[in-house]
Protein backbone atom coordinates (compact mmCIF):
# COMPACT_ATOMS: atom_id res chain seq x y z
CA UNK A 1 0.00 0.00 0.00
CA UNK A 2 1.71 3.72 -1.09
CA UNK A 3 0.93 5.92 2.43
CA UNK A 4 1.83 9.57 2.24
CA UNK A 5 5.46 10.04 3.79
CA UNK A 6 3.99 12.60 5.87
CA UNK A 7 1.87 10.33 7.64
CA UNK A 8 2.61 6.68 7.15
CA UNK A 9 1.97 4.35 10.50
CA UNK A 10 0.73 6.92 12.44
CA UNK A 11 -3.01 8.31 12.33
CA UNK A 12 -4.32 10.55 9.70
CA UNK A 13 -6.29 12.90 11.62
CA UNK A 14 -3.20 14.42 12.83
CA UNK A 15 -2.31 15.95 9.01
CA UNK A 16 -0.83 19.90 9.41
CA UNK A 17 -2.58 20.07 6.33
CA UNK A 18 -6.10 18.71 7.50
CA UNK A 19 -8.45 22.16 7.31
CA UNK A 20 -6.47 22.74 3.52
CA UNK A 21 -8.03 19.03 2.89
CA UNK A 22 -11.70 19.56 4.19
CA UNK A 23 -11.56 22.87 2.67
CA UNK A 24 -10.69 20.87 -1.00
CA UNK A 25 -13.92 18.45 -0.25
CA UNK A 26 -15.95 21.20 0.42
CA UNK A 27 -19.00 21.68 -1.77
CA UNK A 28 -21.00 25.19 -1.67
CA UNK A 29 -22.66 24.86 -5.27
CA UNK A 30 -23.33 22.50 -7.87
CA UNK A 31 -20.31 23.97 -9.58
CA UNK A 32 -17.76 22.96 -7.06
CA UNK A 33 -19.02 18.60 -7.14
CA UNK A 34 -16.54 17.55 -10.00
CA UNK A 35 -13.41 19.37 -7.76
CA UNK A 36 -14.44 18.14 -4.66
CA UNK A 37 -14.89 14.44 -5.72
CA UNK A 38 -11.45 14.60 -7.58
CA UNK A 39 -9.45 16.54 -4.61
CA UNK A 40 -11.28 13.28 -2.38
CA UNK A 41 -9.77 10.48 -4.77
CA UNK A 42 -6.88 12.10 -5.22
CA UNK A 43 -6.48 11.83 -1.25
CA UNK A 44 -7.75 8.00 -1.41
CA UNK A 45 -5.05 7.33 -3.96
CA UNK A 46 -2.22 9.43 -1.36
CA UNK A 47 -3.39 6.20 0.60
CA UNK A 48 -3.80 3.29 -1.95
CA UNK A 49 -7.25 2.99 -1.14
CA UNK A 50 -10.67 3.46 -3.57
CA UNK A 51 -13.74 4.97 -2.89
CA UNK A 52 -17.42 4.24 -3.52
CA UNK A 53 -19.43 7.15 -2.18
CA UNK A 54 -23.72 6.78 -2.07
CA UNK A 55 -25.61 10.14 -0.92
CA UNK A 56 -28.63 7.88 -0.64
CA UNK A 57 -29.22 4.60 -0.30
CA UNK A 58 -33.03 4.85 -1.02
CA UNK A 59 -32.23 6.60 -4.38
CA UNK A 60 -31.06 4.75 -7.77
CA UNK A 61 -29.88 8.30 -8.78
CA UNK A 62 -26.24 8.19 -8.68
CA UNK A 63 -24.12 10.61 -7.34
CA UNK A 64 -23.51 13.35 -10.47
CA UNK A 65 -21.32 16.54 -11.18
CA UNK A 66 -23.19 19.83 -12.61
CA UNK A 67 -22.67 18.18 -16.02
CA UNK A 68 -24.18 15.38 -14.88
CA UNK A 69 -20.98 12.67 -14.90
CA UNK A 70 -21.21 9.77 -12.64
CA UNK A 71 -18.47 10.36 -10.00
CA UNK A 72 -18.13 6.62 -9.29
CA UNK A 73 -17.13 6.02 -12.81
CA UNK A 74 -15.54 9.07 -13.82
CA UNK A 75 -13.75 10.41 -10.36
CA UNK A 76 -13.59 7.19 -8.48
CA UNK A 77 -12.62 4.92 -10.95
CA UNK A 78 -15.42 1.96 -10.88
CA UNK A 79 -15.24 1.42 -14.96
CA UNK A 80 -15.63 -2.10 -15.41
CA UNK A 81 -18.78 -3.52 -16.24
CA UNK A 82 -18.73 -5.91 -13.16
CA UNK A 83 -18.04 -2.58 -10.88
CA UNK A 84 -20.79 -0.40 -11.56
CA UNK A 85 -22.16 -1.38 -8.43
CA UNK A 86 -24.98 1.77 -8.81
CA UNK A 87 -26.89 0.24 -11.79
CA UNK A 88 -27.92 -2.85 -9.13
CA UNK A 89 -31.52 -2.16 -8.76
CA UNK A 90 -31.76 -3.85 -5.56
CA UNK A 91 -28.43 -2.74 -4.08
CA UNK A 92 -30.14 -1.07 -1.22
CA UNK A 93 -32.43 -4.35 -0.41
CA UNK A 94 -30.11 -6.56 -1.23
CA UNK A 95 -26.50 -5.64 0.34
CA UNK A 96 -25.56 -6.79 4.24
CA UNK A 97 -23.14 -3.88 4.07
CA UNK A 98 -25.82 -1.12 3.36
CA UNK A 99 -28.02 -3.18 5.63
CA UNK A 100 -25.58 -3.03 8.41
CA UNK A 101 -25.19 1.31 7.35
CA UNK A 102 -29.16 1.66 8.72
CA UNK A 103 -27.86 -0.10 11.94
CA UNK A 104 -24.86 1.89 12.39
CA UNK A 105 -23.22 5.59 12.57
CA UNK A 106 -19.83 5.36 13.38
CA UNK A 107 -17.15 3.73 10.56
CA UNK A 108 -16.46 -0.34 10.16
CA UNK A 109 -14.94 -2.66 8.27
CA UNK A 110 -16.06 -6.15 7.08
CA UNK A 111 -15.05 -8.91 5.52
CA UNK A 112 -16.91 -12.15 4.91
CA UNK A 113 -15.75 -13.38 8.70
CA UNK A 114 -18.28 -10.41 10.04
CA UNK A 115 -18.20 -6.62 11.07
CA UNK A 116 -15.47 -5.22 13.06
CA UNK A 117 -15.79 -1.54 14.43
CA UNK A 118 -15.31 0.52 17.81
CA UNK A 119 -18.10 -0.71 19.72
CA UNK A 120 -20.38 -3.74 20.00
CA UNK A 121 -23.96 -3.54 17.83
CA UNK A 122 -26.03 -6.27 18.05
CA UNK A 123 -28.03 -5.17 15.51
CA UNK A 124 -25.13 -5.97 12.64
CA UNK A 125 -23.42 -9.29 14.27
CA UNK A 126 -25.80 -11.87 12.64
CA UNK A 127 -25.33 -10.42 9.21
CA UNK A 128 -24.28 -13.10 7.36
CA UNK A 129 -21.25 -11.94 4.78
CA UNK A 130 -19.75 -15.09 3.33
CA UNK A 131 -22.14 -15.07 0.18
CA UNK A 132 -21.43 -11.47 -0.67
CA UNK A 133 -17.87 -11.42 -0.43
CA UNK A 134 -18.67 -15.45 -1.95
CA UNK A 135 -19.41 -13.45 -5.20
CA UNK A 136 -17.18 -13.49 -8.27
CA UNK A 137 -14.98 -10.11 -8.68
CA UNK A 138 -16.06 -8.80 -5.63
CA UNK A 139 -13.36 -6.87 -2.91
CA UNK A 140 -12.66 -9.37 -0.29
CA UNK A 141 -13.12 -6.54 2.50
CA UNK A 142 -14.43 -3.19 2.76
CA UNK A 143 -14.06 -0.05 5.29
CA UNK A 144 -17.53 1.19 6.05
CA UNK A 145 -18.89 5.35 6.19
CA UNK A 146 -22.00 5.19 6.93
CA UNK A 147 -23.51 9.04 7.48
CA UNK A 148 -26.60 9.22 8.76
CA UNK A 149 -28.57 13.01 7.18
CA UNK A 150 -31.33 15.03 8.21
CA UNK A 151 -34.71 13.92 7.25
CA UNK A 152 -34.13 10.24 7.56
CA UNK A 153 -31.16 10.11 4.91
CA UNK A 154 -28.88 7.97 4.93
CA UNK A 155 -25.65 7.81 2.86
CA UNK A 156 -23.39 4.38 2.57
CA UNK A 157 -20.06 4.77 1.48
CA UNK A 158 -17.32 2.42 0.93
CA UNK A 159 -13.49 2.44 1.06
CA UNK A 160 -11.10 -0.90 -0.68
CA UNK A 161 -7.47 -1.71 -0.89
CA UNK A 162 -6.58 -1.46 -3.99
CA UNK A 163 -5.76 -5.27 -3.67
CA UNK A 164 -8.90 -7.16 -4.48
CA UNK A 165 -7.83 -10.14 -2.52
CA UNK A 166 -7.04 -8.36 0.68
CA UNK A 167 -9.34 -9.77 3.58
CA UNK A 168 -7.55 -7.50 6.72
CA UNK A 169 -8.24 -4.13 6.81
CA UNK A 170 -8.00 -3.48 10.45
CA UNK A 171 -4.85 -1.32 10.22
CA UNK A 172 -6.49 0.83 7.37
CA UNK A 173 -9.35 1.37 9.55
CA UNK A 174 -7.53 1.96 12.80
CA UNK A 175 -5.06 4.74 11.24
CA UNK A 176 -7.42 6.43 8.30
CA UNK A 177 -11.23 5.30 8.89
CA UNK A 178 -11.58 8.50 11.27
CA UNK A 179 -10.10 10.53 9.14
CA UNK A 180 -11.68 9.53 5.47
CA UNK A 181 -15.30 9.60 7.81
CA UNK A 182 -14.45 13.71 8.44
CA UNK A 183 -13.76 14.18 4.94
CA UNK A 184 -16.75 12.02 3.68
CA UNK A 185 -19.01 13.60 6.05
CA UNK A 186 -17.94 17.24 4.39
CA UNK A 187 -18.21 16.10 1.29
CA UNK A 188 -21.68 14.48 1.48
CA UNK A 189 -23.02 16.87 3.36
CA UNK A 190 -22.34 19.80 0.62
CA UNK A 191 -23.53 17.55 -2.19
CA UNK A 192 -26.66 16.62 -0.48
CA UNK A 193 -27.11 20.93 -0.20
CA UNK A 194 -26.33 21.75 -3.36
CA UNK A 195 -28.74 19.04 -4.81
CA UNK A 196 -31.67 19.35 -2.97
CA UNK A 197 -34.15 22.05 -4.77
CA UNK A 198 -37.19 21.98 -2.09
CA UNK A 199 -37.44 22.02 1.48
CA UNK A 200 -39.22 19.25 3.32
CA UNK A 201 -40.21 20.46 6.43
CA UNK A 202 -40.47 24.01 7.55
CA UNK A 203 -38.16 25.22 8.97
CA UNK A 204 -38.75 28.02 11.09
CA UNK A 205 -41.23 26.44 13.96
CA UNK A 206 -42.07 25.26 17.60
CA UNK A 207 -43.77 22.42 18.65
CA UNK A 208 -44.95 22.36 22.25
CA UNK A 209 -44.55 20.43 24.67
CA UNK A 210 -47.86 18.90 24.90
CA UNK A 211 -47.84 18.30 20.78
CA UNK A 212 -44.84 16.27 21.43
CA UNK A 213 -46.16 14.22 24.41
CA UNK A 214 -49.02 13.55 22.13
CA UNK A 215 -47.19 12.37 18.81
CA UNK A 216 -45.23 10.35 21.02
CA UNK A 217 -48.30 8.04 22.23
CA UNK A 218 -49.26 8.58 18.07
CA UNK A 219 -46.10 6.98 16.71
CA UNK A 220 -46.09 3.92 19.68
CA UNK A 221 -49.96 3.52 18.00
CA UNK A 222 -52.30 4.78 20.16
CA UNK A 223 -55.74 6.25 19.04
CA UNK A 224 -56.52 10.28 20.14
CA UNK A 225 -58.69 8.67 22.61
CA UNK A 226 -56.29 6.24 24.29
CA UNK A 227 -53.99 9.26 24.15
CA UNK A 228 -56.36 11.42 26.47
CA UNK A 229 -56.99 8.68 28.96
CA UNK A 230 -53.30 8.42 29.66
CA UNK A 231 -52.11 12.11 30.01
CA UNK A 232 -55.56 12.91 31.39
CA UNK A 233 -57.05 15.32 28.16
CA UNK A 234 -59.74 15.06 26.54
CA UNK A 235 -60.29 13.44 23.39
CA UNK A 236 -60.84 17.05 21.16
CA UNK A 237 -57.99 18.30 23.00
CA UNK A 238 -55.72 15.31 21.98
CA UNK A 239 -57.21 15.84 18.33
CA UNK A 240 -56.71 19.80 18.47
CA UNK A 241 -52.84 19.23 19.50
CA UNK A 242 -52.06 16.76 16.51
CA UNK A 243 -53.96 19.42 14.37
CA UNK A 244 -51.83 21.79 15.17
CA UNK A 245 -48.90 19.87 15.29
CA UNK A 246 -49.46 18.72 11.90
CA UNK A 247 -49.97 22.16 10.57
CA UNK A 248 -46.51 23.42 11.79
CA UNK A 249 -45.25 20.14 10.29
CA UNK A 250 -46.86 20.83 6.75
CA UNK A 251 -48.54 17.63 6.82
CA UNK A 252 -51.75 16.16 5.17
CA UNK A 253 -52.53 13.62 7.54
CA UNK A 254 -51.50 11.81 11.44
CA UNK A 255 -48.94 9.21 9.19
CA UNK A 256 -47.15 11.80 7.84
CA UNK A 257 -47.25 13.98 10.69
CA UNK A 258 -46.08 11.45 13.13
CA UNK A 259 -43.01 9.83 10.23
CA UNK A 260 -42.08 14.16 9.90
CA UNK A 261 -41.97 14.66 13.95
CA UNK A 262 -39.79 11.18 13.78
CA UNK A 263 -37.28 12.29 11.13
CA UNK A 264 -36.61 15.59 13.15
CA UNK A 265 -36.20 13.92 16.39
CA UNK A 266 -38.71 14.65 18.21
CA UNK A 267 -39.79 11.32 19.27
CA UNK A 268 -36.49 9.48 19.85
CA UNK A 269 -36.20 5.53 19.28
CA UNK A 270 -39.52 4.58 19.85
CA UNK A 271 -38.15 1.15 20.67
Amino acid sequence: MGLDKHVAGVGALSRSDLPEILDSVQINSMADINDAAVALQAIGQEYGLKLALCDDISSREPLVDADGVVLNADVFGWVQDTERWWEENSLALSSPMVRACRYENEPFWCNSDGFYGHAHNPYIEKIDLKAYFGEANRFQSAVLIPIHLPFGQISANSIHSLDPENKNLAKEYELYADFFALLIRRFISGYVAAKRTTRRIPSDFILSRREVECLHWAAIGKTDKEIGMIIDLSHATIRYHMQRAGEKLNAVNRAQTTFKAGQLGFLGAND
